[in-house]
C-alpha cells in the first residue's frame, strides 16, 4: 500500500524524533516507528469510511426530500450521481473494508454536523457541478471525481483535521500522507475489488516476503547503530561546511542514504540518490537538495571504487 517513499518519510521523522529527543532506547524507538506506520493505516480507513459517511448523508438527505409535504421536481427526481458513484458501491460492498471498520470501531453517529457540513461544502465546489452535470458517468469519470474530493476538499476541511487531533497525535502527523494513500487506493480501484477481496495492507510483499517491514525496520535501526561511522563518513565529504552549522535534518538524509547505500542489495543507486534529494527538497532547507545531491553523488563515486556497494537482484538496474 505504502511507496517506499512513504516509509522512507516515517523513518526520517522517527530518527528525527531520536536525535530531537536524544533517546537512548532502540527498541522502544522501533516501536513506536511502527506504531505510527500502523496509525496511518488506520486513518486510512477512517477516512474512506468518513467519505462513506457523506456519501450516506446525501442518500438519507433525498429520502427525506420525497417526503415533503409538498416536494419539487427535482425532490422526486433526484440527481443520484453522486450516491450512486462506482467506487462507493466498490468498497462498500467489501467485506474485508467492514471489518476494519469494526476493528477499528469507527463510528460517525454523532459527527452528523461535521458530515452534513463537508456535504455542503462538496456541493458549492466547481468540480462536484460539473461531476453532476455530466449525465451517466463511468468508472473512470467516479475515480477521477474520487481522487478531486480528497485532493481540494479534504486536505483544508479544518473540522475533520481539528476531529482526528482529538482522537491521536498520529492522525495528525499523518493526515497528508494519507491523502496519498486514498488517491492512490482510487486510481487503482477496479471492477474486480470485488466484496471478498481483501484491503490492500500497509506493506507489500514480494515473493511472501515483508520486504518493505525488513525496509524500515533496518534503516531505522543501522542508521542509529551506526551513527558514529556515518557523522565521520559526512564530515570528511563536508570539509567546507562546518559540520554543527549543517541542518539536522540534512545530516539524517544523508546517514540514511548511506546505510541504504550499503545494505540494500536490491535498491538501485539511482533509486536511492533521487530519493534522499526530493526528500532533502519537501523536508529540509532550500538549498538542502542541492547540498545533499552534491554529497551523495560524491559519495557513490567513492564507495563504488572503494568495493563498499554491493547490489543484486533489482539493485542492478541502472
Amino acid at each position: 500500500m505504502l511507496y517506499r517513499r512513504h516509509l522512507r518519510i516515517k523513518v526520517l521523522q522517527a530518527l528525527y524524533a531520536w536525535y530531537t529527543n536524544k533517546s537512548d532506547n532502540l527498541s522502544q524507538g522501533e516501536k513506536q516507528l511502527l506504531l505510527s506506520i500502523n496509525k496511518l493505516y488506520e486513518l486510512f480507513i477512517y477516512q474512506l469510511s468518513f467519505l462513506l459517511e457523506v456519501r450516506k448523508y446525501s442518500e438519507e438527505s433525498i429520502e427525506q426530500s420525497k417526503k415533503k409535504f409538498y416536494p419539487t421536481d427535482e425532490d422526486l427526481n433526484p440527481n443520484l450521481k453522486f450516491v450512486d458513484n462506482t467506487v462507493f458501491k466498490l468498497f462498500d460492498a467489501n467485506k474485508s473494508f467492514h471489518r476494519l471498520e469494526d476493528n477499528y470501531k469507527i463510528n460517525w453517529v454523532d459527527e452528523e454536523d461535521m458530515v452534513r457540513k463537508f456535504y455542503k461544502e462538496l456541493r458549492e465546489t466547481k468540480f462536484y457541478k460539473k461531476y453532476m452535470s455530466t449525465g451517466k458517468s463511468s468508472l473512470e469519470e467516479d475515480k477521477k471525481f474520487m481522487i478531486q474530493v480528497v485532493d481540494q476538499l479534504l486536505p483544508d476541511f479544518e473540522s475533520l483535521k481539528f476531529y482526528y487531533e482529538e482522537k491521536s497525535i498520529y492522525y495528525t502527523d499523518g493526515y497528508d500522507l494519507v491523502s496519498l494513500l486514498l488517491i492512490k487506493f482510487f486510481e487503482t480501484i477496479s471492477t474486480k475489488f470485488t466484496d471478498d477481496k481483501p484491503m490492500p495492507g500497509i506493506y507489500k510483499d514480494y515473493k511472501n516476503v515483508n520486504e518493505d517491514l525488513d525496509f524500515v525496520k533496518t534503516l531505522f535501526k543501522i542508521t542509529i547503530l551506526r551513527d558514529e561511522e556515518g557523522t565521520e563518513i559526512v564530515k570528511s565529504r563536508t570539509k567546507n561546511w562546518e559540520y554543527d552549522r549543517i541542518p539536522l535534518m540534512d545530516v539524517i538524509l544523508l546517514k540514511m542514504a548511506i546505510i541504504e547505500l550499503q545494505e540494500m542489495e536490491t535498491i538501485p543507486l539511482k533509486v536511492t540518490l533521487n530519493e534522499y534529494i526530493e526528500l532533502a527538497k519537501y523536508f529540509s532547507t532550500p538549498n538542502s537538495k542541492v547540498f545533499v545531491n552534491g554529497v551523495l553523488d560524491k559519495l557513490i563515486g567513492e564507495f563504488k571504487s572503494e568495493g563498499k556497494i554491493n547490489k543484486s537482484g533489482r539493485g542492478l538496474v541502472e
